[in-house]
């Protein structure tokens, strides 16, 4: 059975938002290119023909995948989310106790972790390190660096 990850509103509709596209206007680029290459002649020493087919599966391959994923994809109301401690979807505001550096990461599912919105994800060495921790509390987190001693200073939905 496939695994259900949890998701942000605008997580879903980028995802649902692709899925439309890859099916609608990406399947119609698809077909007019292995038209334009059967009418070039010979199927059989057609290099364009053999290249289009097999962009074709991989963009079939690609359409599976993603209904897979919506069909696992739950959306969490946030405004339920429980702010005293760190869940899947919060938004954890953490100083690392080394370096004195703060920083806020939305911790959210891996399709949605982008890194420059300030969003990882839950499933990374540091999601994993403060998840079920609080305010207060210090997380000693595994990186390849070595270990960190990060202090969650904050936690919002």
């Amino acid at each position: 059975m496939a695994k259900v990850t949890y998701y942000t509103e605008e997580g879903l509709a980028k995802l649902k938002e692709e899925l439309h596209h890859l099916k609608t206007e990406g399947r119609t680029n698809i077909s007019n290119a292995i038209a334009e290459a059967r009418d070039k002649g010979d199927l059989s020493e057609n290099a364009e023909y053999d290249a289009a087919k097999d962009a074709q599966g991989h963009h079939e391959a690609k359409i599976a995948k993603l209904e897979e994923v919506l069909a696992t994809a739950r959306l969490i109301d946030e405004s339920k989310l429980d702010t005293s401690k760190v869940l899947a979807l919060s938004i954890v505001k953490i100083k690392n106790l080394k370096t004195g550096a703060a920083m806020t990461y939305q911790l959210v599912s891996e399709t949605e972790a982008d890194l420059k919105a300030g969003k990882i994800s839950v499933n990374s060495p540091i999601a994993q390190g403060l998840l079920g921790k609080s305010v207060g509390d210090v997380a000693e987190v595994e990186v390849p660096a070595g270990v960190i001693q990060l202090e969650i200073l904050d936690i919002s939905r």
